[in-house]
């Protein structure tokens, strides 16, 4: 598989993972400009857009595309990617993961239907900087090792959002955006995320209060000033009532979008560790994930014994950081999930939160695999616990802190030297 730059290489069909933003908008117009007027079918997964699929037909036709594809990824985006995520508990640096695993469903899809149209290439609208270029890519190798990939961010001339933008207004190409509002966004049924303008300088508050910014929800500061409650039941790890009613997965999360959202939940603003090295500035709305995430994990807290949660805790941040690098389609991931399914067999019961401006309170969980036990944790007297068997236990426990010292006493007695403290 080739993805080096080669203009003088000719396609005959070229599939294009299109989102109808900035980028994949001009790469239309261009790619037929620079590969002989080749076919373009444009590609789009739907996971949740929402109104950003709207009018995505006629504006890809229109530029030059010969047909689009628009794939309703939704149900499998939530059940095969995020339910997995969200029992593994994974993140990276607290970032929830939303466009993360949302790029391998996609390239998957893409793969699929290059190889039904028999394309000679896939391209994609990724910048050379970014992380999303990785994740493609990857995905792209798993099921299509010989597909050659055009990512024009890497070579071409249009180097900067600013030359996009002027390129679409001298090829009559409608954009949502102006030169003023050009933050860099991805939005899915899970998160949206917001980059670029006056996010790039750390020193600049993000403009969560800003008319307009936030687009799942409101700041904490606009939030009610009473709290919301709500109560999430999962089975096995996975979310299937909301405040007793029986829903998906999807409509669990779609749902808790509206509530967190209300509630100034969920609101990320990180400078985060990017795959390529650099460091990047980043504000994520993900109200309902961070609802699901805070209560998954209380429950775990009472479900899971000692040494399966800590450990878990390692595989979470191991998981995460594969998610995170693209590497959805790989062996480790896979394990990793198997693990994660069977610490998840007692994960079952229920968890209400309080939801108030922006903070995720705990308030009650339940669940009839519960490992705490009242009777034994009390202070007051009971039936369950011998407390003159902590002292044997502390005996041992503290053994080689004691032998240490016995043999400093009697090494400082030999010797006449001083040995140094631990403190």
């Amino acid at each position: 598989m080739s993805n080096l730059h080669n203009e003088n290489k000719h396609y005959n069909k070229i599939v294009l993972a299109y989102s109808g933003g900035l980028d994949t908008s001009v790469l239309i117009p261009w790619l037929k400009e620079h590969y002989g007027n080749c076919e373009v079918i444009a590609v789009s997964g739907n996971v949740g857009q929402g109104t950003e699929l709207d009018g995505l037909e006629e504006k890809a036709l229109a530029t030059g595309a010969s047909k689009l594809y628009v794939e309703d990824l939704t149900d499998t985006f939530v059940d095969d990617f995020i339910v997995p995520s969200i029992k593994a508990g994974a993140s990276y640096e607290k970032y929830l993961l939303g466009t993360s695993f949302a790029r391998p469903i996609i390239a998957k899809r893409i793969v699929e239907i290059a190889k039904a149209e028999g394309a000679d290439a896939i391209c994609h609208g990724c910048t050379g900087k970014g992380n999303d270029q990785v994740r493609f890519e990857l995905a792209i190798k798993a099921f299509a090792p010989d597909m050659d990939i055009i990512a024009p961010w890497r070579f071409w001339e249009l180097d900067s959002r600013e030359k996009e933008i002027e390129y679409a207004e001298a090829h009559n190409i409608p954009l949502k955006i102006s030169k003023e509002t050009n933050y860099s966004k991805d939005k899915n049924l899970w998160h949206l995320s917001h980059e670029g303008l006056d996010l790039e300088d750390p020193a600049n508050e993000a403009p969560i209060n800003r008319e307009g910014f936030l687009e799942l929800g409101v700041s904490p500061e606009n939030a009610p000033d009473k709290p919301t409650y709500v109560t999430i039941h999962f089975e096995k790890g996975i979310p299937t009532k909301l405040d007793d009613e029986e829903l998906s997965a999807k409509d669990i999360i779609l749902k808790l979008n509206q509530i967190g959202g209300a509630n100034g939940i969920g609101i990320l603003d990180i400078v985060e560790n990017r795959l390529v090295g650099m460091k990047s500035r980043g504000v994520y709305e993900t109200p309902g994930g961070a609802i699901l995430y805070a209560a998954h994990a209380k429950l775990e807290e009472i479900t899971l014994d000692k040494d399966t949660q800590h450990y878990k805790e390692q595989a979470a941040q191991k998981f995460g950081e594969l998610v995170y690098d693209g590497k959805w389609f790989t062996p480790l991931r896979k394990a990793l999930s198997a693990f994660v399914d069977s610490t998840q067999e007692t994960v079952t019961g229920d968890v209400t939160l309080k939801l108030y401006k922006g903070n995720i309170i705990p308030a009650a969980v339940t669940s009839p695999f519960s490992l705490y036990n009242a009777g034994m944790a009390t202070f007051d007297a009971d039936d369950c616990y011998d407390q003159s068997d902590s002292a044997g236990f502390i005996n041992l426990f503290g053994l080689p802190i004691k032998v240490r010292a016995l043999n400093s006493d009697a090494l400082e007695k030999e010797t006449g030297m001083t040995f140094s403290s631990v403190e």
